[in-house]
């Protein structure tokens, strides 16, 4: 008698399913009452990311979902996910776990029948994470300074940008363990990485500059080049073709993605700079649900082209967009004009005007602390990151990192840095708060953690009230070898540091572009740890 052949995984996975569906559905009766079955679970490409298949008998509409952890007590979740008709099969993709570890599991489902939710608990299995690939991961480690009983660290996890070459993408625990990663590809990075509201993760890869979404398994879903982005916009009639994608993106709450990009235009004999200089500004695409360009924004309609704090020809390096949910419109952080702009979006209907400019010789009075001040030192100089923290009517909060490079420090127009009198740069944490219909900016809170940081940085405030933010590139650090520091601290003045997150390897450029808290990889889901 000849041996039967071994089976493979995926035949293997198609009978345990069908088996699992049997014993859940008492021999599979389609009169059997709503039930699921013992779940299914497979690798995936992503070494740290399972594939969990449950078969739901539902009879009515119903979600499933799954918990994991290190052991039975779990600790983490998946988001739910739909389950409507009877014997389906539903996939989910379970992330957020450590390599080479082995997590428990189990599923949960729920059925809405009439009046009444019924509620299925799985049995308990296992998942054992692959080892990391050979990546770029810079070296990480976590201190807790100063902990506060009555300022516990804020739940969630690490979103890390490393803009180097070879670099992945990549989430850690607080514990700075990877818990997933993107390789984008040898040479590349990412620049930046978002989670969209859909579970999968958008980014814009430098190096082929391509803008792409894949799902938590690695999965490319969809992706977008530069030279096709141009293609389109010339196709559909727009006045400027990007050259590049750069420093950031945002999806919208209605599917869209906001992109920022540049492109030059040439000059004749410019105030210093005789001939023809090709400027480089900066240009906003709003793309919809099918990633086709429908409202475009550029700087060269809307700014004067001789104010350029930074020399020419990089005129405005844009580096960060916000939406204002509240009307509509948004937020561009203009780096190299030390202005954050709000410019007329109105969802996608409005003129491009800029409604107001934020920062030195900007539209706004400057208070701090409720008090008028006259001091150009206080404003924000070369930023990153403005975050939205709340907005109210006319009363919007903003956070924003500071970098300082280029700072006036008086009336008489002194500039730190490298010019007389060589006054040292430095950098902040700030939150302003902004009334638009008085005018007036509120600097409400600042800390100066000691360091320069010279360019990137990104900051939050989050839940439980903490200010979390990144001190990229500090310069005269006392850690030797310090590449960037995550610093989570109360809203305090003087602060007191809660949490903090150490990259070593400036001598390997492993500088944190980016790196904040998120609730977890899943929407609408918040790890505790």
């Amino acid at each position: 008698m000849k041996n039967l052949a071994p089976l493979k995984p995926c035949l293997l996975l198609t009978i345990f399913t069908l088996l699992a569906f049997t014993v859940a559905c008492g021999g599979g009766s389609f009169n059997d009452p709503p039930g699921v079955a013992k779940a299914a679970v497979a690798s995936t490409p992503n070494p740290l990311v399972a594939q969990v298949s449950v078969v739901t008998a539902f009879g009515c509409p119903g979600q499933v979902m799954v918990e994991f952890g290190p052991d039975a007590s779990y600790g983490r979740t998946t988001a739910w996910y739909p389950a409507t008709s009877a014997r389906q099969t539903n996939t989910i993709l379970v992330a957020g776990m450590k390599a080479s570890t082995t997590y428990h599991m189990r599923t949960q489902a729920q059925a809405q029948c009439a009046t009444s939710t019924n509620t299925y608990t799985g049995a308990d299995f296992t998942f054992t994470t692959g080892p990391l690939p050979a990546l770029t991961f810079p070296t990480l480690t976590v201190s807790r300074p100063s902990p506060s009983t009555s300022s516990p660290e804020n739940p969630g996890i690490e979103m890390i940008d490393v803009t180097t070459p070879n670099s992945p993408a990549f989430f850690t625990d607080r514990d700075a363990n990877p818990i997933w990663f993107y390789d984008v590809g040898k040479g590349n990075f990412a620049f930046p990485f978002k989670l969209l509201s859909n579970g999968h993760i958008i980014m814009s890869i430098d190096g082929p500059w391509v803008l792409r979404e894949v799902d938590l398994a690695g999965n490319t879903i969809r992706e977008l080049s530069i030279t096709t982005l141009g293609q389109k916009m010339q196709a559909a009639g727009f006045d400027f073709t990007p050259a590049f994608y750069t420093h950031d993106l945002f999806p919208l709450p209605n599917g869209h993605v906001i992109v920022l990009t540049n492109f030059s235009k040439n000059f004749t004999d410019l105030p210093g700079y005789p001939g023809t200089t090709a400027v480089v500004g900066d240009a906003l695409v709003d793309l919809d649900q099918n990633w086709n360009p429908v409202w475009a924004w550029n700087s060269f309609d809307y700014l004067d082209v001789n104010r350029h704090l930074n020399g020419l020809p990089d005129w405005t390096h844009s580096n960060a967009i916000i939406y204002s949910p509240a009307d509509g419109n948004l937020l561009l952080s203009m780096r190299h004009q030390s202005w954050v702009l709000k410019i007329d979006y109105n969802n996608g209907t409005g003129a491009g005007d800029i409604l107001w400019k934020l920062g030195y010789q900007g539209d706004f009075a400057l208070t701090v602390n409720g008090v008028p001040s006259d001091d150009p030192s206080q404003w924000f100089s070369f930023q990153h990151f403005p975050s939205l923290v709340s907005q109210t009517g006319s009363q919007t909060s903003l956070a924003v990192w500071d970098n300082g490079d280029n700072r006036v420090l008086d009336t008489s127009g002194t500039v730190c840095g490298d010019v007389p009198p060589y006054v040292p740069c430095y950098s902040r944490a700030t939150i302003f708060n902004i009334d638009e219909s008085a005018m007036v900016a509120d600097l409400a809170w600042d800390n100066l953690p000691g360091y320069f940081s010279e360019w990137g940085g990104s900051i939050n405030q989050l839940g439980n009230g903490n200010v979390e933010f990144d001190v990229n590139d500090p310069l005269s650090s006392p850690i030797p070898n310090l590449a960037s520091e995550v610093q989570e601290v109360t809203p305090t003045s003087p602060s007191q540091i809660v949490w903090k997150l150490d990259f070593s390897g400036a001598s390997q450029n492993q500088y944190a572009y980016r790196a904040y808290r998120v609730p977890s990889l899943y929407p609408g889901v918040t790890w505790q740890y």
